[in-house]
């Protein structure tokens, strides 16, 4: 797997994009086996300092009529398009048709055509694309395909600012570097006559690399291509990780900085357009790679799913060790000033982690493990709190201080017996004593809860919540 910079597009050059590609790979925990970082037999792995080679390449076109020098100014362009498109033409491109009314070394003389080079006149390089011929070609994903020339236009190849377009630099690189599989995105596969009319102009025809094009990740409703702006304004990132502007600082958010997982993240795109055929939906890095074939991969656009991508991060989370979590968990707590040992840490991480889809859901999880309730929730109050309710619960209050073992085991056998003495339901102390630890209907076990705080501060939860509800 080989890692090339493709920055030949001199003026879609963005600054720091390079490192982020670097960054994000790494993240993922993707690696290469030759690149711009790692080296290889084939150095320079960045376009950018492989000019030379695709002028050499430009040029053969040139020499084997493959290519041919235009000259064309702007304006010219847009008055042939404007022409065609009144002609109704079926091709209103710049292509076999049109190329016999422009300005290129087709229609001018030799000397014409030197003399513009040698005054340095702006030019590009284009591909000849041969009259009436059907082009076929094979697609991994998408079977036989045939494309009739006539539909195409003839393509810049070499611009006069002495860089190659992608495709005279990809199709090089991929013969002399020995590129066995070309993988991309489906908005490509309408370029891929041309490729393969390259490698023939070439003569490398029969060495084609095997080409496939992956189906487009959709919006969550399935109308569309997905996109950035989607993602900002459904609230879900679309970047591996976080991407700055360097043009107006606009943040874009990432997957690791939302909490992902890496290989979280890596499970939920290798599942976007590709199944393994069985009902197994997680896999490891390893377990993708022996899995994975590009013959289950399917032509139709993959729909991207925020809840499902969610699931995929918990399912990662309930399934690593709770002293994994622990550091994570311990940054959050230390932004609220607050310190605690790795045991009581892990010990909550081990309660909370099944009703979190990520490590910052933690503090919303079990924040009563470390400050008492800012307020009660009054749809509880209201539903709960009965005639008696203050009465039990200052008797059971009273039954707490006298209670010397203050673990679950103990405080279990200790509520039961209680509640038979007082003749009353297990829920009439209980629910009370959640709104008393927490303010609201959610947490793990009360007693659980209990031994964690400690007794002291059970007691004093307990009477600032009679005192709350006798003064509201």
């Amino acid at each position: 797997m080989i890692l090339r910079i493709e920055d030949t597009d001199q003026n879609r050059f963005v600054k720091g994009a390079e490192e982020y590609i670097f960054e994000s790979l790494s993240w993922c925990g993707i690696q290469f086996d030759e690149g711009v970082n790692e080296g290889g037999p084939f150095a320079p792995y960045r376009q950018s300092d492989r000019k030379s080679i695709y002028h050499r390449y430009a040029m053969q076109l040139i020499e084997s009529g493959n290519s041919y020098y235009a000259f064309d100014t702007p304006d010219e362009l847009d008055a042939m398009r404007k022409k065609l498109e009144s002609e109704k033409a079926l091709n209103t491109s710049y292509s076999s048709v049109s190329r016999l009314t422009m300005r290129n070394s087709l229609t001018l003389s030799k000397q014409e055509v030197d003399a513009k080079l040698n005054s340095g006149a702006n030019y590009v390089i284009r591909f000849k694309t041969p009259e009436n011929e059907d082009i076929q070609f094979t697609d991994i994903i998408r079977g036989e395909i045939t494309v009739r020339s006539s539909a195409l236009d003839d393509k810049v190849l070499f611009k006069s600012d002495g860089m190659p377009t992608y495709h005279l630099a990809n199709v090089v690189d991929d013969y002399f570097m020995k590129i066995s599989h070309v993988i991309r995105g489906e908005e490509w596969l309408p370029s891929l006559a041309l490729h393969v009319l390259l490698y023939r102009a070439f003569g490398w025809g029969d060495e084609m690399p095997k080409f496939a094009h992956l189906p487009l990740i959709l919006k969550p409703d399935g109308k569309g291509k997905l996109s950035k702006r989607d993602g900002d304004r459904l609230g879900f990132p679309v970047f591996p990780i976080e991407w700055i502007s360097p043009e107006n600082s606009e943040v874009s958010s990432g997957f690791r900085e939302s909490g992902y997982f890496p290989e979280a993240f890596v499970n939920i795109l290798a599942f976007l357009g590709w199944n393994p055929g069985t009902e197994q939906e997680m896999f490891s890095m390893d377990g993708l790679i022996a899995s994975f074939s590009l013959e289950r991969v399917g032509k139709s656009g993959a729909r991207f799913d925020p809840d499902k991508a969610k699931w995929y991060n918990h399912q990662y989370l309930i399934q690593k060790d709770d002293s994994d979590l622990l550091e994570d968990f311990r940054s959050i707590l230390s932004g609220k000033g607050i310190q605690e040992t790795d045991d009581r840490i892990a010990k909550i991480i081990g309660l909370v982690k099944e009703r979190s889809n990520f490590v910052k859901d933690f503090w919303e999880q079990s924040y009563f493990f470390f400050e008492r309730p800012g307020s009660y929730d009054s749809q509880m109050i209201k539903k709960i709190w009965k005639e008696n309710t203050s009465e039990i619960m200052n008797s059971f209050e009273k039954r707490l201080r006298n209670q010397d073992d203050f673990d679950v085991v103990h405080l279990d056998a200790m509520i039961k017996e209680f509640t038979e003495e007082q003749q009353i339901v297990m829920g009439q102390v209980m629910t009370p004593m959640r709104l008393a630890l927490v303010g609201a209907a959610m947490g793990p076990g009360v007693t659980t809860i209990m031994e964690l705080i400690g007794k002291d501060e059970v007691l004093k939860r307990i009477n600032r919540m009679l005192e709350f509800i006798k003064t509201n």
